[in-house]
């Protein structure tokens, strides 16, 4: 349900993971040498994987509100991760003629963030036997 806890749950959160995912990215693009953007790609693992650890924990702990799960995972993860900037990103390389540039990125986001999210969540699972 759409209440203003619910959106003041969002907000402040997405004000956190937008400030982390330009923290870590740029700490990671300044120290890693790099053709690719590997600190949009950091941020979206990173993101996925600790996706995949909350839904898990959320599933075996079903005490929290839907205002945390909603601040962590929509807020927090929301604003952490970034489709729009990995997006952009692959263009201006496809555009640039980087052609495996381009797709080495677009593959490692999709099948990275897919997998990190799944590691996550049977990490979890499989932690909590």
């Amino acid at each position: 349900m759409m209440n203003l806890t619910t959106i003041i749950a969002v907000a402040s959160g997405g004000a956190i993971g937008a400030t982390l995912r330009m923290l870590l990215s740029g700490v990671v693009n300044k120290h890693i040498v790099h053709t690719l953007p590997f600190g949009t790609l950091a941020v979206n693992l990173l993101g996925s994987l600790f996706v995949g650890v909350l839904f898990a924990y959320f599933h075996l702990n079903t005490s929290f509100s839907p205002q945390v799960k909603t601040f962590l995972i929509t807020g927090i993860l929301g604003g952490f991760t970034t489709f729009s900037t990995f997006a952009m990103e692959s263009f201006f390389l496809l555009e640039s003629g980087a052609y495996l540039h381009a797709f080495s990125n677009m593959a490692l986001n999709l099948f990275g963030s897919i997998s990190f999210a799944g590691i996550g969540y049977l990490l979890i699972i499989q932690l909590s036997k």
